[in-house]
């Protein structure tokens, strides 16, 4: 019997890394989806080739020019914050949503993963969000989670028909020491992933900037050597 195949959002991060081992743990076949997006952290394209060549079934790397639109410092002219407290270190939300935030991304995202999910022949869909230690995003939210799994069973042929699609987040409810100790778990190399959102232009991480410093913090509180290079 050929194993299901489901599509997972793989942007090269530690976290997209997990999910993707964690639905081939599960039995799927993965499908894995990257947007080049010109986001200015492009270092992470590579690391999701290098993730895909190990955990996929499939790679395929679609390129969408959100600079176009502009609105977050991953996209636009704008400074990445350095130094700024996360929600899980007592910012993020309280303080605003940071402009790191790229406007509607998870819900573009997933809505291409969901387009090919359907002409695919998947029902099921894979995405890295997390919900505890993150940056405070509203797309990284249960709710989101939960209400765009309803809206793709009522936007689809396959919803409608009652062929229902299911928006997996294995990664939901967990801090980023669960998510660095699930990374040994599976056996990955998390020095291959990349998270930094304002690397060198030789690709090392910043290690100052929120997603280096959840990571950093994720290793450090799991017990494990940290391996990613910093500049």
């Amino acid at each position: 019997m050929t194993a299901r195949a489901a599509v997972v959002l793989l942007s090269g991060g530690l976290d997209s890394m997990v999910c993707a081992a964690l639905a081939r743990e599960a039995g799927f076949r993965v499908l894995a989806l990257t947007i080049d997006y010109n986001q200015r952290h492009r270092v992470e394209l590579e690391a999701a080739r290098r993730i895909a060549a190990e955990l996929a079934d499939r790679h395929l790397v679609l390129p969408l020019d959100l600079k176009a639109f502009g609105g977050s410092a991953l996209t636009d002219d704008i400074a990445v914050p350095k130094h700024v407290p996360s929600e899980a270190e007592g910012g993020g939300v309280a303080d605003g949503i940071p402009v790191t935030y790229v406007p509607a991304r998870n819900t573009i995202f997933l809505s291409l993963a969901l387009g090919w999910a359907e002409a695919a022949g998947a029902r099921d869909l894979f995405v890295g969000v997390n919900a505890l230690d993150y940056s405070g995003y509203p797309d990284c939210r249960p709710e989101f989670i939960g209400a765009f799994e309803a809206l793709a069973n009522r936007a689809t042929k396959a919803g409608v028909e009652g062929d229902a699609f299911t928006v997996h987040a294995p990664l939901q409810h967990m801090t980023k020491a669960d998510i660095a100790r699930e990374a040994a778990r599976l056996g990955l190399d998390a020095g291959v992933s990349h998270s930094c959102y304002d690397p060198a232009p030789d690709g090392a991480a910043c290690g100052q900037c929120d997603a280096c410093r959840l990571r950093a913090k994720g290793f450090a509180e799991a017990g494990l050597p940290d391996p990613t290079r910093y500049r």
